[in-house]
Order: structure tokens, then sequence, then C-alpha cells
């Protein structure tokens, strides 16, 4: 009985980084991510690209971790 926990737990923990990398966006681009896609796209019209680094970072990562190749 042992075994078959051992093994299940390595079964488990192997899906999930399998999963992540195989996992679909559950949206398109346009739509993922509204709160951090505002506020970049605001603050590049009001203040330039240039200024807006760390806005541009957040919505990256926001796409990056809803399963988008950014």
């Amino acid at each position: 009985m042992g075994s078959v926990t051992s093994k299940g737990v390595a079964q488990a923990a192997a899906a999930p980084s399998g999963i992540v990398a195989a996992e679909k966006p559950k949206c398109k681009a346009c739509c993922a991510c509204p709160e951090t896609k505002r506020a970049r796209d605001q603050c590049i019209v009001e203040r330039g690209e240039e200024n807006c680094s760390t806005l541009i970072e957040a919505h990256k990562k926001c796409m990056r971790d809803a399963g988008f190749n950014i």
C-alpha cells in the first residue's frame, strides 16, 4: 500500500508541471488581464511608454500567468 501511495504522489507531482507547459489560455489575449491592461494603456497615453515600464512588466506577468507566451 505504501508503494501505491508513493507512485500516486509522484504522478500527481509530475502532472501539474506537464499541464502548465501544455495549458492553453482560457480566453483571447485581448480579453486577458483587463485591470493591468487598462492601467498600462492609460499610463502610456498620459506619460509615454518609457515612463511606464513597471506597469508594462506587470501586464506581461499577468499574461504569462494566464497562459500566454509573452
